[in-house]
């Protein structure tokens, strides 16, 4: 059957990207990001090509190319939106005959699965080398309650409920479009109502990327306290203690703590994963506590 390959013939991928940008990324949470990778892909040699020209070699090529200098999860990520914009072109705008050169290549294989467990004492210690006001606040309600960054950074009062302990995450907070409910903890009902309010009625007013930042300089702070500390001892210190730690870390030890509370159906409504593949990659629990259900 004759079919009509024009549009596929006559739009390059240049023009392709400025629709997709307008229709698509547009309605997206994360748009900054987006345009920031399909800027990356206007200054490649393929964008002059019209899309029924690029192929998977194409793509192959400038995928090996990158790896040379990226992470396999930043090539990734530069790969994904133009993958959906062939789909997109394929299934809404009429080019019913173009083939998704992305489907043919392999995408790298990324390993970014963590298994670090948070320790009440590394807490502690965070929290006191701390120099700023929030930030244990910050880090004591991130492991009681599993929240992301940007989730408690967007947090408002009108949100927290303490009487009936929850605090509601809208779909406009929360990184997936989904709005839910998180039940509280003593300790973390206790952490609100030590919080001074503010006239922008949010719980902390620090922006996502200068929550991290502090945090990882609580943490060089503690872990040189520490090791000053171990040395007046005259004892030998831990090379893991307080070492390789990342705040997104805390979610992954609150979802832990958290499974031994709620079943994988109710956490998963807590944590806030669709996907439960997903959320059995934030659930590390210590062989040795297995092993005490057992006995």
């Amino acid at each position: 059957m004759w079919r009509d390959t024009t549009r596929e013939e006559s739009t390059t991928l240049a023009d392709a990207i400025k629709k997709y940008k307008l229709e698509v990324t547009s309605n997206k949470r994360s748009v900054k990001r987006e345009e920031s990778t399909l800027r990356i892909w206007l200054e490649t040699p393929l964008a002059k090509l019209a899309l029924a020209r690029i192929t998977s070699e194409d793509i192959a090529k400038l995928r090996n190319g990158w790896l040379k200098s990226l992470a396999p999860a930043s090539v990734v990520r530069r790969m994904t939106p133009l993958a959906h914009l062939f789909t997109t072109a394929r299934k809404e705008w009429g080019m019913t005959s173009l083939v998704n050169p992305f489907d043919s290549v392999k995408k790298p294989s990324v390993s970014d699965e963590r298994t670090r467990r948070v320790s009440d004492d590394e807490i502690n210690r965070i929290c006191a080398a701390s120099g700023s006001p929030s930030l244990p606040a910050f880090v004591r309600l991130a492991v009681e309650t599993a929240m992301r960054r940007g989730e408690l950074s967007k947090l408002v009062w009108k949100d927290v409920d303490l009487k009936s302990r929850t605090a509601h995450l809208p779909k406009t907070v929360t990184k997936n479009g989904y709005e839910r409910t998180v039940p509280l903890s003593s300790i973390a009902v206790k952490v609100f109502e030590d919080r001074p309010r503010n006239i922008i009625g949010r719980v902390f007013s620090t922006a996502p990327g200068s929550v991290t930042q502090a945090f990882d300089r609580a943490v060089q702070r503690a872990r040189l306290l520490y090791l000053k500390e171990v040395e007046e001892q005259g004892v030998e210190p831990d090379s893991d203690f307080l070492t390789d730690l990342r705040l997104h870390d805390l979610r992954h030890e609150a979802t832990t703590r958290l499974a031994d509370k709620y079943a994988l159906h109710e956490l998963a409504k807590v944590t806030g994963h669709r996907d439960i593949r997903m959320l059995l990659r934030y659930y590390h629990p210590r062989a040795e506590d297995l092993t005490k259900r057992l006995a």
